[in-house]
């Protein structure tokens, strides 16, 4: 009779369970695993063989048996090495060398040649998927077992190698449950580069203390050496610390992408990427063959930093489109989508001209007209549309770089970010149930604009001026209430008053 125990498949973001099938009978001696298994799947015939002979047991590489492993459903891609250890301990059962329960158990693992268990990815959705379809127990490498007992309400054992396993499921040796503190993880923020280290700048440092505010996308245009990358760099140290539910969904992410800490997994910072100009469109929004989070998915609930802008492929700068507008991706294959959540900020960075010094007070520009028109074209009108906050970074003047640094500046804007975040989460803590959960004013649909960013007849007419004129598109026009939302946060006024809307609409003003 065919052994059964159960294992887990990573699809996308989250997880399905397995049950894992051996039938083993006597005859020519043959391996099978089918149910489209990939080839780190299939290869495990042979790392399961040899870890059963170093464990003393019987394997099937010198038995006379038809070992067939069955992987169900059979319509799902399996990937990866995780389905050792439960086909290892399959075949063991239907061999008849062990006995065990399995009903309300999870196994998972890499296995070594010489019996050991390495860890494996996505380990963090795993336990959560094992907890929600009511197993009782997951056994997995030990050094997967912090991660996985950041989830309460399920029993985790960690194991070194094969033998541990069967000796802990025979009932011959006794393994405690991993058990994990939160707080154990929680990383203190610590940072090389921060907004009162940066001399001069105040309106592009007003400009950032809006994005932090708000989550709202930026983009700073200057010549070289004025401060752009330094300002994007301080971001970080202005935001707020993820919530336990936004550190599970970064967790998440970075465990399935296989860049998770081990010793530290639960991630409480904000990511904070920064790719390359020559990324690749699959390296900034994910794909590949297994499908991998790209850097937009690995930036989810963080800030993603793509300096020299217009330097971007036009291709990869375009796929950006659909994530900045809905806040996911769609990942499209032969046989299947997925869809991972890319909910950043984007902070842009570009020079004004190929040379970088057009308008220049100081330095000429070597650039021709035509040469400038085709640098900015780079950046298409529908990208543009979906950015919130367009500033000039100038040069700083000597007397602004050598002024002494404000005692206690960058905290004094962290402590007003925190408290516009606050006044957003208890705004959206109420919205509707249909309503995919939000935490910031960036995020809102249309329906909660109209709700909460209603304006007097003067801010009325403003907008009215700037749509009438063609200085604002539709999208152009609900980007402003956002800002100006959040600019009302921050100073803590529960109504969108001209001078709001004013300000946030200087934000939208940049030269084409």
């Amino acid at each position: 009779m065919p052994s059964k125990v159960f294992s887990v498949a990573i699809v996308g973001l989250d997880a399905q369970i397995i049950e894992v099938e051996v039938d083993a009978s006597y005859g020519l001696r043959h391996f099978e695993i089918v149910g489209l298994p990939d080839k780190a799947v299939q290869e495990a015939r042979e790392r399961i063989g040899a870890a059963i002979e170093s464990s003393h047991l019987q394997s099937p590489h010198h038995q006379p048996l038809r070992v067939l492993v069955s992987l169900a459903p059979a319509d799902l891609k399996k990937e990866g090495s995780l389905y050792d250890l439960p086909i290892a301990l399959g075949y063991l059962v239907a061999s008849k060398q062990i006995k065990f329960g399995f009903q309300d158990k999870i196994f998972l693992g890499e296995l070594a040649l010489d019996g050991r268990l390495r860890a494996v990815r996505g380990v963090l959705p795993i336990a959560l998927c094992a907890r929600e379809q009511g197993f009782q127990e997951i056994i997995l490498p030990k050094e997967n077992s912090s991660e996985a007992a950041l989830v309460k309400g399920i029993k985790v054992i960690g194991i070194e190698t094969l033998k541990e396993a069967i000796e802990y499921l025979t009932g011959k040796k006794v393994f405690s449950p991993s058990n994990v503190e939160v707080a154990d993880f929680l990383e203190k923020q610590e940072y090389s580069v921060d907004l009162g280290l940066i001399r001069g700048q105040e309106y592009a440092k007003r400009a950032l203390e809006i994005v932090a505010s708000g989550s709202h996308n930026l983009l700073m245009q200057g010549p070289p050496g004025a401060g752009k990358t330094l300002l994007a760099k301080a971001i970080p140290s202005i935001l707020p610390k993820l919530t336990f539910e936004e550190s599970l969904e970064v967790s998440k992410i970075y465990s399935i992408a296989g860049l998770l800490d081990k010793q530290k997994p639960l991630i409480n910072l904000r990511p904070f990427r920064s790719p390359h100009h020559t990324c690749s469109e699959v390296a900034l929004i994910g794909g590949g063959n297994p499908p991998r989070p790209g850097e937009i998915t690995l930036s989810h609930r963080g800030v993603l930093f793509l300096d020299e802008f217009p330097e971007f492929h036009r291709d990869v700068l375009e796929s950006l489109r659909q994530p900045l507008e809905d806040g996911e991706i769609t990942i499209l294959r032969a046989k299947h989508s997925l869809k991972l959540p890319a909910r950043f900020t984007l902070v842009a960075a570009s020079n004004p001209c190929p040379c970088g010094f057009y308008q220049d007070p100081e330095k000429k520009c070597s650039c021709t007209p035509s040469q400038i028109q085709k640098y900015k074209r780079k950046l298409s009108g529908p990208l543009m549309d979906r950015v919130d906050l367009f500033i000039e970074v100038p040069p700083i003047k000597y007397e602004k770089l050598t002024a002494p640094e404000e005692e206690g500046f960058n905290q004094k804007i962290k402590e007003r970010v925190q408290k516009a975040r606050q006044i957003q989460k208890e705004r959206f803590a109420g919205a509707h149930k249909d309503l995919r959960a939000r935490f910031t004013n960036s995020e809102m649909e249309i329906s909660q604009i109209k709700k909460y960013c209603q304006t007097d007849f003067k801010s009325h007419e403003l907008l009215r001026a700037y749509v009438d004129s063609g200085k604002l598109s539709a999208r152009g026009y609900h980007r402003v209430l956002k800002v100006a939302r959040t600019i009302a946060d921050m100073e803590g006024s529960g109504n969108i008053i001209y001078d709001h809307l004013a300000e946030a609409l200087t934000y939208r003003i940049r030269e084409t």
